[in-house]
């Protein structure tokens, strides 16, 4: 049986992959920074908290990360731990940095350390790439990040690199595009939209304000991109792959099937604010998935408007029960 250990498990990418490792036959072993007083809220959405073996672990603390490794002693890990929030980060550069950068980093020393067979997965982002107008993103396109976030990413991906070319470790990075699913919070745009699509829908005469409206965004279903992480670490050689739809969709086209899809005009329900503007945004975001599709046989199945019927349709089951 494969063991797999699961950095940010707690997380939206990190219940989905535990699940499909889950169903793969993988024991699988989970981390937060304090296992004893995390809800994982998620996994108990996905019914399989239970099934899941949870360690306390500090990413940004060396010790730390080789107690656990040496503990588990897993085959494959899966970074996907760290402030996970653009927006977040205009705030918070220093923690997005450290939590992101130097806890992929810990990561890698780790494995290196330990001279073990560990094959290690990064979660890169699209964000790295910044502003790319019309041109789809793929492997070969530089990075110019726009956010403290994407220059922790950007940093990040390249540590990644660095270790697998000089010390020959299996370690891959995902550069992947927006992907959503009902385990969004909602400090998130997307599940921020379809809540308030739905609690107005129910009665509730609130507004929906948010910032810019024009950006777009390449927007795919989260359970099928940690499909594309799974068959990464399944290859012969490590490689990093860009992981989209290859669609893009403005966040008015985003709101627009939200509030739709629940018999609304979002017209009459939404507020611009000027305070939601970020000091920097990047304004189109399109991946090219050609890579991926080539080699690991992998296409997304669901675009936009599925992910935002999914979305909703979770949503408003839950608020029956």
């Amino acid at each position: 049986m494969k063991k797999a250990l699961i950095c940010g498990i707690s997380g939206q990418d990190g219940a989905y992959l535990a699940q499909l490792l889950l169903n793969q036959g993988y024991s699988v072993c989970g981390t937060s920074r304090d296992a004893q007083i995390s809800s994982f809220s998620n996994l108990v959405y996905l019914g399989i908290r239970e099934l899941i073996k949870l360690e306390s672990m500090a990413l940004t603390d060396f010790r730390s990360v080789l107690q656990v490794l040496t503990k588990i002693q897993p085959d494959e890990i899966y970074n996907l731990a760290g402030q996970s929030s653009v927006g977040l980060s205009f705030g918070q550069p220093v923690e997005t940095l450290e939590s992101i950068a130097t806890g992929t980093l810990n990561l890698l020393e780790a494995v290196r350390f330990l001279c073990a067979p560990i094959k290690l997965y990064n979660a890169g982002s699209s964000e790295s790439f910044g502003d790319t107008g019309s041109t789809e993103a793929d492997e070969t396109t530089p990075f110019r990040p726009r956010s403290p976030y994407a220059v922790a990413k950007a940093t990040a991906f390249w540590e990644v690199a660095n270790y697998r070319e000089a010390y020959g470790l299996f370690a891959c990075s995902g550069i992947l595009f927006n992907h959503e699913s009902p385990l969004r919070p909602e400090r998130f745009v997307t599940q921020k939209i379809v809540a308030a699509a739905c609690r107005i829908a129910q009665g509730s005469a609130e507004h929906l304000y948010l910032g810019n409206m024009q950006i777009q965004r390449d927007w795919g279903w989260a359970p099928e991109y940690v499909e594309a992480m799974y068959l990464m670490l399944q290859q012969e050689q490590p490689d990093d792959y860009v992981i989209a739809t290859g669609e893009s969709s403005s966040l008015e086209d985003f709101v627009d099937a939200a509030f739709t899809s629940v018999n609304l005009d979002w017209r009459e329900h939404l507020v611009i604010d000027n305070s939601l503007l970020r000091p920097t945004d990047l304004e189109v975001g399109r991946g090219n998935p050609a890579k991926a599709k080539k080699e690991l046989g992998w296409q997304a199945k669901y675009k936009m408007n599925d992910v935002v019927q999914m979305m909703v349709k979770a949503r408003l089951a839950n608020s029956v029960k």
